[in-house]
């Protein structure tokens, strides 16, 4: 079975985006220097490119969990692979994802990241999948609402390949 991409946002659709979500967090953040914590490894692209477009002073930070592996739709358990490397407790927190769907992942991290006392906590997500949402999670910025659809390219992955893809893309089984 061979596999092929299709474009499902382009590489100008996105930067597009992301210019207005920086306003958006730069205006809600403005004097606040809050902390964006990327989750690895999927947002690393997207939110190198959220913090050129935020014209307000930032911090960041990085931690990774797993849920997936090589295959293409989460296992369901959640763990902790690396933790931050900076205290957030009394800061402003954007936990800055690449995609949402069955909100497991998110769910967890919220939690986790709670019970280390921001003053606030906020989700920057660039896709949103709600079709595939089992738990409710609050999604203060998101990029795009996608279909049911297995996306790779501009950071996100298949089996660690087609992060470099510089838009979204699906992936069709022939």
């Amino acid at each position: 079975m061979k596999a092929t991409h299709r474009t499902l946002i382009s590489r100008s659709r996105l930067q597009r985006r992301i210019a207005v979500l920086g306003k958006r967090i730069s205006r809600d953040y403005r004097d606040k220097r809050p902390v964006l914590v990327g989750v690895l490894r999927g947002s690393f692209v997207f939110l190198a490119d959220l913090i050129r477009a935020i014209d307000t002073p930032v911090e960041v930070d990085f931690i990774s969990v797993g849920s997936y592996g090589d295959a293409t739709a989460s296992s369901g358990v959640v763990r902790l692979l690396q933790d931050l490397g900076t205290s957030i407790k009394g800061r402003h927190v954007i936990l800055v994802e690449d995609i949402v769907d069955t909100g497991l992942t998110l769910h967890y991290l919220i939690d986790n990241l709670r019970t280390r006392e921001p003053r606030s906590l906020a989700v920057c997500a660039l896709l949103d999948k709600r079709v595939k949402r089992r738990v409710r999670v609050p999604l203060k910025y998101a990029g795009f609402v996608i279909p049911d659809r297995f996306v790779v390219g501009y950071g996100l992955d298949h089996a660690q390949l087609h992060r470099n893809i510089p838009h979204i893309s699906w992936i069709e089984e022939r």
